[in-house]
């Protein structure tokens, strides 16, 4: 049977006659086109045209990078921007809510409430797993969208993958799947899950292990149903050429990407023996991200002791059940090593 996407829409989205530049409704079949309907200034120059509308090539390269089809392929100026627009596009102001599983990223809530929708939260269990019972049973039909990160964001770890799918299967919304960090873990990606479940939505990013995070370019991967209503209410031009040019270089790049991800999976390891050594440091948590989250004595304490050191560091202890946190990010050798020596300074203070 075929799924029934409308269910999950807005009405005002269904109705919405989307706004399309002249170039989305011609197909340039390798003929010299005379572009004269955009206004543009027709002097060449690298930036005088808009870009492609649609972004063809970079979506066609990386559903053969990621094994999808092109429709499967929807990209935003940032995941932030993904975020916004599907709740935009699903949730009802003032009727509808998101789910979120605290401690988890920020911008979930904070693009809800913007936008005058509701969050319901059902906080992490022991050992900052999902608490698949309580999501489940707090769930209805206003629930329009949960968000679940995995490898996760501020705790670092992978969430069981058959918990994911319970969910999957069960909640009557999209199930929108972060895995910004999945290049650091070597849990699959739930991409292949696509074909399974039409409610289930992948985000991906090229700011993380891709190196990219200044060319603000997210990846989402779904139904091409669903991408094809999320278009109705993307910017005509939402990616810059640079952002696409950039990406598309950064493709043919892959060994390089692997070679830095493998360091840095190195330096984690190292990093996180090192941190044993630190008295101050009591927990070191589980970590599948390029970030590792640690419990201290007086996170506000240690926090500015680092700053004085010259290290930034992430105070993650606003966080549900993160109190006396620091989120530390792995940075090149050298200032891994600096940051060891600093803790080591500080502990014998």
């Amino acid at each position: 049977m075929k799924p029934k996407f409308n269910r999950f829409f807005r009405k005002s989205i269904l109705e919405l006659n989307p706004y399309k530049s002249a170039r989305e409704e011609y197909k340039n079949e390798g003929r010299e086109m005379i572009l004269l309907d955009a206004n543009e200034n027709p002097f060449q120059s690298s930036f005088n045209r808009y870009p492609d509308p649609m972004q063809v090539d970079l979506k066609s390269k990386i559903a053969t990078w990621k094994n999808v089809r092109s429709e499967q392929v929807y990209l935003s100026n940032g995941s932030d921007e993904f975020i916004s627009q599907i709740i935009i596009a699903f949730c009802e102001p003032g009727e509808d809510h998101i789910m979120i599983v605290p401690p988890t990223f920020g911008m979930y809530k904070v693009s809800a409430l913007t936008y005058g929708v509701q969050v319901k939260e059902i906080p992490l269990i022991l050992n900052f797993q999902l608490d698949t019972n309580a999501i489940l049973q707090a769930a209805n039909e206003k629930s329009k969208i949960i968000f679940i990160p995995t490898p996760n964001n501020p705790t670092a770890n992978s969430f069981d993958a058959a918990e994911i799918e319970i969910i999957i299967k069960n909640f009557s919304g999209l199930v929108v799947l972060d895995e910004a960090y999945i290049e650091f873990t070597d849990n699959p990606s739930f991409i292949e899950m696509l074909e399974k479940y039409s409610n289930l939505i992948v985000c991906q990013t090229f700011s993380k292990a891709q190196g990219m995070a200044g060319a603000r370019l997210g990846m989402a991967f779904a139904h091409p149903e669903l991408i094809n209503y999320i278009n109705r209410i993307k910017a005509p031009y939402n990616l810059n050429s640079l952002t696409i040019n950039a990406a598309i270089n950064r493709l043919n790049e892959q060994d390089q990407v692997q070679n830095q991800v493998d360091f840095m999976i190195k330096e984690r390891k190292r990093i996180i023996s090192d941190l044993n050594q630190i008295n101050f440091i009591k927990t070191i948590y589980p970590s599948d991200a390029n970030f590792i989250m640690v419990l201290v004595d007086n996170s506000s304490l240690r926090y500015q002791q680092l700053l004085d050191h010259n290290i930034v560091v992430r105070n993650s202890s606003k966080n549900f059940g993160c109190k006396n946190t620091l989120r530390i990010s792995l940075g090149l050798k050298k200032e891994n090593d600096a940051l060891i020596k600093a803790l080591y300074n500080i502990e014998n203070q």
